[in-house]
């Protein structure tokens, strides 16, 4: 056992000191990171979901969402329709026990994704528009009936056949097995609309001569007309990975009625629930359009389109069929302003209406997203591009919402491979991109007594206790809320506000007649997207911001206010070739103000959409002439150059990935080294306070940072992470433990003990190794099988060269390491850095090392598919392979192929004496590398 002395002073290196001034901030339920719940055919029960949150509140979790889905062969008798009373029941324990274990609690406000259900009828489903031309002569009469005849259309989320379906689909049976994703029935569609065009551009809606049959009784009196019909058509999307009670028709996002009815099914059952342990609503991406076809229609669209747009559609459907760009514009501005205010706006006004809130992916959709996200109350985004987290960070910025969530993790290997140093370097990019609540995607319930590895989603990297890095799950956690504990506090504190092109887009033509909008998808080789990658690159901080809230924000002391309450510097609009014109006229009134508006490349050139053309484009004119005789604007094909005409800050961080943000004494930074050398230097912060503090957000330390004309210190290698305090005030405390080499590495070679201590398919037998290398290498019986933790046990000497303090190297280590000196843990090694510093006075004359090491599933797993076990077993989708490669005879994912995957200790694990905490005055040369020596006393 160490001494007391010497624990105090490991605590001195590792924790962060008492002062009231450098502290870290209190760990909140949100503040730690959540999980993606799936109930795989709500096959739950309350025994089961209580030893379930146990363990995932030991583990470090803050939360849970609930996202029912398709279930597990062979638990049919188990599966809960969703929202039946007993489901309800299910619900009512979860939000208890999450109470009694201060467990958040989310719930999806449907199953699978998008919104749908059993209950969606065909006249709240989603639809689409199809057309037919006709040409009639003058006094002829039109030979063919007025008819379409909707083609079938039968797709299968795991790709097997479904023939001689009923109508409705409510009345198949074992709507789990049939996995369907899309239908259309073979029918005849309801007529919308059929309007004549003559020679001279007149129109006339003759949709009221049409019969029950499809006979047209109207004939041209005066030469040819070109007659359009309209049809209305049924999409046919249904909820993908739907859960037992949740098949069925995805809702017509584009009308009232129809989520009201949908949130009606909720109210149903809710009745007589106490849902006060619940925070939030969840909605998944649009995703309705990734069938084939896309829902462009509702059935009041021509109504809403005059409302809006200011003229009848039914005039100028040959101008929309042939995809004229004002008019097919001006369609999808009605598409998006639809989604926003009859279903995103309604969907949140429900939630409200119950004091809930709503988590939104509002990515994908045929809409402006960030006016989609500036509607609820917490943005979501997902994937693994920063410009695509911006749309949902930025609106959470604008608007002043303190939380900005990410869908993370998702699809980040093949199954199997991904550890949790690959899922903190993630982690690491959505903080740099303005995340600042996780949700890991995602944890399965799995009932207690099932066989390895239990339930498993087919999308994910597998956060279940089955996994064996769930082990050392806990440290990547206390990561996370770390992290989050700082990016929680204060606000963003970003300079630039880089409008969104949403109508250039809008005006360019394609394939479908809808765009849909996820990230920069579409935006290629546009200036647009080239400024949001140079800014990141230059080290810019910026926001994107809509003509919606543009209107929402006002001019104060020269800058922007947004609605949310966040001053930006300037306005840049990045080669804008089409703006409405109550935008321009906003920009116009806030350059006069005195605000910032940097044109990069070019002016905008003209006004979008039909109605009023000419009279809109004079109005244009004259505010571009206004607008460009304001001081406060600049145009230049030089990004740099307008960075210092709008007085933005620029940090130089050649390798670090950043985020700022502001608190009422300075700023916070978080830093992540994205570059192959391990950085020690001094940084140049463009907000640096008169002291700085570091906090190791991995290993919980914490000081004083070396400060040197308005530079800090920080030592951070490839993969590592920390979070910078800036402070207008002198911060008190102790330095924060920086370390230099004193001497050479000393190679800690002597033989290992190993013990396998859990983990499976079975516990190989223990073993002494002196050269260490992947265990899958080993003469050792199951070794290569073998998924879980083994302990490796060396002894060593302490080194005759004295030292403050020693830096413990591990080297190599798959995946994950937990340390233990002389019977006392030390930390839980992640990576991608395996290092730690001991201080001297912990070392014996004679010392015992263990170090605990976790490999993942893959091995076990691989094994179990070369021996042909069966553990697919799920509805729907079962387990597709992430790469081709992986992709077995029946179409599945399968690893039987692999080769063992190096797993367990592998190093050199190395001892080198270090200096801690010297005096200011560190330089890069002082990481220069040395010779290692062996073992100490050897």
């Amino acid at each position: 056992m160490l001494k007391r002395n010497h624990l105090v002073l490991v605590l001195l290196l590792t924790m962060h000191t008492a002062s009231a001034q450098i502290k870290w901030p209190e760990i909140t339920q949100t503040a730690k990171p959540w999980t993606r719940w799936w109930w795989e055919g709500s096959a739950v029960d309350k025994a089961g979901l209580t030893t379930a949150m146990e363990k995932y509140r030991q583990a470090g979790l803050g939360g849970l969402e609930i996202t029912p889905i398709y279930g597990v062969q062979g638990y049919e008798q188990q599966f809960i329709p969703f929202l039946t009373p007993k489901w309800m029941d299910m619900l009512q324990h979860t939000l208890r026990e999450g109470k009694r274990l201060e467990l958040g609690i989310d719930m999806a406000t449907g199953t699978g994704w998008p919104f749908g259900g059993p209950w969606v009828n065909d006249a709240d489903a989603s639809k689409y528009i199809a057309f037919s031309k006709y040409t009639l002569a003058a006094g002829a009469r039109l030979a063919e009936p007025v008819v379409y005849m909707q083609e079938p259309v039968v797709r299968t989320a795991n790709g097997k056949p479904a023939k001689g379906l009923l109508e409705p689909l409510t009345a198949n049976k074992d709507l789990q097995g049939l996995a369907l994703d899309q239908v259309r029935y073979e029918k005849h569609l309801p007529l919308a609309a059929l309007i004549a065009y003559d020679e001279k551009g007149g129109y006339t809606d003759i949709t009221a001569k049409v019969d029950a049959q499809g006979n047209l009784n109207w004939s041209p009196k005066n030469g040819t007309s070109i007659l359009y019909a309209l049809f209305q058509g049924w999409h046919g999307k249904m909820v993908e990975r739907a859960a037992p009670g949740g098949e069925g028709l995805a809702i017509d996002h584009f009308s009232l009625p129809a989520i009201q009815h949908y949130l009606g099914h909720f109210d149903q059952a809710f009745a007589g629930h106490d849902l006060s342990g619940l925070r939030c609503f969840f909605n998944d991406s649009y995703e309705v359009d990734d069938a084939r076809g896309e829902a462009n229609w509702t059935p009041g669209f021509f109504t809403a389109f005059r409302q809006k747009r200011g003229y009848d559609l039914r005039e100028q459907l040959p101008a929309l069929f042939a995809k004229d760009t004002r008019i097919l514009y001006d369609y999808r501005m009605t598409i998006s302003e639809l989604l926003l205010e009859k279903f995103t706006r309604p969907w949140h006004a429900w939630a409200e209406a119950k004091g809930k809130l709503i988590r939104n992916q509002s990515h994908g959709s045929p809409a402006n997203i960030l006016d989609l996200y500036d509607a609820i109350d917490i943005p979501e985004t997902e994937g693994t591009d920063i410009l695509r987290f911006k749309f949902a960070t930025s609106t959470a910025n604008v608007s002043g919402k303190p939380l900005a969530s990410a869908e993370a993790a998702t699809w980040l290997n093949e199954h199997f491979q991904s550890s949790l140093s690959d899922v903190k370097l993630a982690l690491d990019k959505y903080f740099a991109g303005g995340v600042n609540h996780i949700f890991y995607h995602g944890t399965n319930y799995s009932p207690q007594n099932e066989p390895w590895p239990g339930w498993l989603f087919y999308a994910a990297v597998h956060f279940t206790p089955a996994n064996p890095f769930w082990k050392d799950f806990g440290a990547l956690n206390a990561y996370v809320a770390r992290c989050q504990s700082f990016l929680q506090q204060g606000k963003s504190d970003n300079d630039i506000l880089l409008y969104f092109p949403f109508h250039d887009r809008n005006n360019q033509p394609g394939r479908a007649m809808l765009h849909h909008f996820d990230g920069m998808e579409g935006f290629d080789g546009t200036y647009f997207k080239q400024a949001g990658e140079e800014l990141l690159q230059e080290g810019y901080a910026f926001d994107l911001i809509s003509d919606l809230q543009l209107q929402k924000s006002s001019a104060e002391n020269g800058k922007i206010r947004t609605a949310g309450g966040n001053r930006y510097q300037a306005v840049l609009l990045a080669d804008v070739k089409s703006i409405p014109l109550e935008t321009l006229q906003k920009l116009r009134d806030l350059a006069k103000a005195g605000v910032r508006v940097l044109m990069f490349e070019n002016m905008p050139q003209d006004v979008p959409g039909f109605y009023q053309l000419e009279e809109r484009r004079a109005a244009f004119r004259k505010t571009m002439e206004e607008l460009a005789a304001c001081k406060t604007v600049h145009l230049n094909n030089h990004l740099s150059e307008l960075m210092r005409a709008g007085k933005v800050r620029k940090e130089n961080f050649s390798q670090l990935m950043f985020v700022r943000r502001a608190y009422e004494n300075g700023h916070y930074y978080f830093l992540s080294n994205t570059g192959n050398e391990r950085l020690r230097d001094y940084i140049r912060l463009s907000s640096p306070g008169r002291s700085a503090a570091i906090f190791d957000p991995m290993l919980g330390r914490a000081g004083l940072a070396y400060t040197k004309a308005g530079a800090v210190y920080v030592d951070l290698a490839p993969g590592e992470s920390c979070i910078l305090q800036t402070s207008s005030t002198p911060l008190q405390g102790e330095y924060f433990p920086y370390t230099t080499p004193t001497g050479a590495p000393i190679a800690l070679d002597n033989e290992w003990d190993v013990q396998f201590l859990e983990g499976g398919p079975s516990l190989p037998a223990a073993t002494k190794v002196k050269q260490l290398s992947s265990w899958t290498e080993w003469a050792v019986d199951g070794a290569a099988q073998f998924s879980g933790t083994a302990r490796y046990t060396t002894t060593f000497k302490k080194p005759d060269a004295a030292a403050a303090a020693y830096e413990l190297d591990l080297g190599s280590v798959h995946e994950s390491a937990e340390v233990i000196l002389n019977g006392e843990k030390l930390a839980t090694l992640i990576g991608p850095v395996y290092r730690l510093t001991i201080p001297s006075t912990a070392l014996k004359d004679n010392n015992t090392l263990q170090v605990l090491v976790t490999n993942s599933m893959a091995n076990r797993i691989a094994d179990m598919d070369k021996r042909g076990l069966p553990w697919k077993k799920f509805y729907n989708i079962n387990m597709p392979a992430r790469l081709p490669e992986n992709r077995g005879a029946d179409g599945l994912f399968t690893a039987a192929n692999w080769s063992p995957k190096a797993s367990g200790l592998t190093g050199p694990v190395t001892l080198t004496p270090v200096a801690v905490a010297q005096q200011p005055g560190l330089s890069k040369s002082v990481a220069k590398p040395v010779p290692t020596k062996h073992n100490a006393g050897e």
